[in-house]
């Protein structure tokens, strides 16, 4: 069977797993995108089909470069599709996306502004008639959460990679979006603290029941954290293959990349994008 019928094949199977007759919560239709660039015509996606359900979190893997960042900025409305339409909840996005919240590689925090200062900035954007008091209240509470009670007061450059991070999230959630784009999150955060950031992702997604679409290379993170990944090809990007990630939840973070399904998930994915990660370092 061709690689593209197989990916569509898992795809409906998953689709029919976790309610198939309900609309997606994200639906890509025949989407891609190019981009001009010094005069040059890029095709950074060939047009693809994906449609991610409500509460699915979905991991994106694929070399730099295969248009993996592009689809989380057209679901966040910042950019058009050339080709194709990006829907939400059933409409075509045509402009910002204010139902998602985007954390980026950088947590872009204000070096003027403390923790505290930083997650509020995103209350004073949406809810400029919150109360002063109530707008406190739920920073508090939101800190936390992800753990940085006693550091509300510090600025960013007083805190380490994995606190900014953290504060970073708690940026992004603090206004209940529903659905998260995460794009290299964790990236820059070394192996300890990134597991302790991946357990703490999954239970805050979790009891929230937040879609979140996941954008990794780190083909560990993509099976520890997602229901399904999607593999793409080197640029211009393309769906080579859709995995279920069939491992119970919750999962042990820590424990679970020494476990059987694990290995061979792992080993089924890179089996689809070794040659693909040889062909983007040759674009």
């Amino acid at each position: 069977m061709p690689k593209g019928d197989m990916a569509g094949d898992m795809a409906g199977d998953m689709a029919g797993d976790m309610g198939g007759d309900l609309a997606p919560k994200i639906d890509l239709q025949g989407v891609g995108k190019r981009f001009v660039t010094r005069e040059r015509e890029v095709e950074a996606l060939q047009p693809i089909d994906l449609a991610i359900q409500d509460h699915e979190f979905v991991a994106l893997v694929g070399p730099s470069g295969c248009g993996k960042s592009t689809i989380l900025n057209m679901i966040a409305g910042l950019l058009p599709p050339s080709a194709g339409v990006v829907s939400y909840d059933g409409a075509a996005i045509g402009g910002l996306n204010r139902a998602v919240g985007y954390m980026t590689q950088k947590d872009t925090l204000l070096p003027w502004r403390t923790a505290a200062d930083n997650v509020r900035i995103a209350l004073e954007l949406k809810c400029r008639a919150m109360p002063w008091d109530e707008a406190n209240e739920r920073v508090a509470q939101m800190l936390t959460l992800v753990g940085l009670t006693g550091f509300e007061k510090h600025y960013p450059a007083e805190l380490s990679g994995g606190m900014r991070k953290r504060v970073a999230l708690a940026r992004t959630l603090i206004y209940e979006p529903e659905t998260l784009l995460m794009d290299e999150p964790f990236g820059a955060l070394d192996a300890q603290l990134k597991l302790l950031m991946l357990d703490q992702l999954q239970d805050l997604t979790r009891q929230r029941r937040m879609t979140v679409v996941f954008v990794t290379h780190d083909l560990g993170e993509a099976i520890t954290l997602a229901d399904r990944v999607v593999v793409f090809s080197a640029r211009p990007g393309r769906i080579r293959a859709i995995r279920p990630v069939a491992l119970p939840r919750p999962r042990d973070v820590f424990r679970i990349r020494f476990t059987e399904d694990f290995a061979h998930l792992h080993e089924s994915l890179w089996d689809e994008l070794k040659d693909e990660v040889t062909r983007g370092t040759e674009v």
